[in-house]
């Protein structure tokens, strides 16, 4: 039998692959709009184009990113408990806590992107890490 801080990893990892489609399903058409010659195109970076494309159209390639950057460290903390037999009960419900706040962080990051409010989710959500990490520490010291 499985820990049950496995299922919100593998949804936090599915919701990032459902960013990764949201983010061709805007670039790509935008990238057409530009008339950039993608076929000829050598070099470069997403960056790059920050200065070609609607800001909006980047919102979800940002987004994408951040789901590369703190959500790696959920991952490793949700799999440490996992391994100390700590991932049921209380520390389950902290990350799908941390999962659904990610998940409403990138759905206001690639619709209106207002910045206090993605500033308040992911404040929520690192205290969601900040939990995690205590339970694992105190599970240790035991």
């Amino acid at each position: 039998m499985h820990s049950p801080i496995i299922a919100p990893v593998v949804a936090l990892v599915a919701w990032s692959l459902v960013i990764w489609c949201w983010m061709y399903a805007k670039r790509i058409p935008a990238m057409q709009a530009a008339k950039i010659d993608v076929k000829n195109l050598r070099g470069g970076s997403g960056a790059d184009l920050k200065s070609i494309l609607p800001a909006p159209v980047q919102w979800s390639a940002e987004n994408y990113n951040h789901l590369m950057e703190q959500p790696t460290i959920f991952y490793a903390i949700a799999l440490s408990l996992a391994l100390l037999e700590q991932g049921a009960g209380l520390n389950a419900t902290i990350a799908w806590a941390y999962v659904a706040l990610r998940i409403a962080h990138s759905l206001v990051q690639v619709t209106v992107n207002r910045v206090i409010v993605r500033f308040g989710l992911f404040t929520l959500s690192t205290l969601c890490l900040v939990a995690l990490t205590l339970h694992a520490a105190m599970a240790l010291l035991r």
